[in-house]
């Protein structure tokens, strides 16, 4: 889900608005089309376009969200530094009582510390934040299932609490990253683990990676997701000209700054480049630029290494959507 006004941080206006009425209509129209899932990034400054453009609040955006939607999966970025874990359950737990069994976590451990200090929040180290996350997903798992609950740790102590009514189906946990602080907490404490862009072979070995992990760990199998940028055209002309365009970094330098932090703020494990700078979340990278039947044979590559889905991004959203159903969903499905 767009909330950001896009995807691109070359170009300044993306034809997608940051408001209810084009979200909404994202929603109710991805459901016509086969998609299954949606991200709602939660953000309180606005990474791509820059920090002075507007930006949706996750949390009320997926609460209206589940009440005009009747199949989506709606997964909603958290992050455990801006909220007490004890009160997003209670939240959550609401939400999926509006679309039971349709609320799914994406548990992020903040990178960005500008903007954690412009909201008034401490902003800790990069193991810090992972620490924090495994006592936050405690409480949170843990009042989901059972009241009268109390916790007595490091970053939180919960008294004796009653979560009614219960969720209707305690929601999926998904979260990311690759350091090891991030892939042993997602392999003890998740249900799924989400990528950013990469080549199958990649993420192929993440997969296998991860798994070992679950398997180590006497934990069921968890499901994998990938970040995709994806351009469908009829020609590969037409595709490289797209990609020139949506790749020139000197049209704009809006979020440049915000995009050198989250390097300074994470752990990868390879270096990223200009074009992994013009699109968010390294979706050049997967490779999902081509023909019809090119983008079908990349995907079938996915698959065979283990991915479940993916999380696509395309812009102007609605008419690329459109597109890309035409052009591969409808033909796999």
């Amino acid at each position: 889900m767009p909330v950001f006004g896009g995807w691109l941080r070359n170009v300044e206006d993306e034809h997608m608005p940051t408001d209810w009425s084009y979200v909404k209509q994202l929603a109710q129209r991805s459901e016509a089309l086969g998609y299954d899932l949606t991200l709602i990034a939660e953000l309180y400054l606005n990474d791509i376009k820059g920090t002075e453009a507007a930006s949706l609040e996750a949390w009320s955006t997926a609460a209206a969200l589940a009440a005009v939607t009747e199949q989506l999966e709606i997964m909603v970025a958290v992050r455990p530094t801006f909220h007490q874990p004890a009160l997003l359950a209670k939240q959550a737990a609401n939400i999926d009582l509006i679309a039971p069994g349709r609320l799914s976590l994406n548990v992020v451990s903040s990178w960005w510390r500008d903007e954690a200090t412009k909201y008034g929040l401490h902003f800790e180290q990069h193991d810090d934040r992972y620490a924090r996350t495994r006592e936050w997903l405690d409480v949170v798992t843990n009042v989901w299932k059972q009241d009268h609950f109390s916790y007595e740790g490091k970053y939180y102590q919960v008294a004796d609490n009653v979560l009614q009514p219960k969720p209707a189906k305690a929601p999926f946990l998904y979260a990311g990253g690759e350091s090891e602080a991030a892939k042993d907490l997602i392999s003890t404490q998740c249900d799924g683990y989400v990528m950013h862009g990469d080549s199958p072979a990649q993420i192929g070995a993440r997969i296998a990676d991860m798994r070992r992990r679950r398997e180590q760990k006497g934990l069921p199998p968890m499901k994998f997701g990938v970040a995709g940028y994806t351009i469908v055209r009829d020609n590969e002309q037409d595709v490289k000209k797209e990609l020139d365009r949506i790749t020139n970094v000197k049209a704009s330098a809006a979020g440049y700054d915000n995009y050198q932090q989250w390097l300074a703020g994470t752990q990868l494990e390879q270096q990223v480049s200009l074009a992994d700078y013009s699109v968010s979340n390294r979706g050049l990278r997967t490779g999902l630029t081509g023909t019809p039947a090119q983008l079908q044979d990349r995907i079938g590559e996915f698959e065979n290494v283990g991915v479940d889905f993916f999380l696509l991004q395309a812009s102007p959203q609605l008419e690329e959507m459109e597109r890309f159903s035409e052009a591969v969903i409808q033909v796999l499905a």
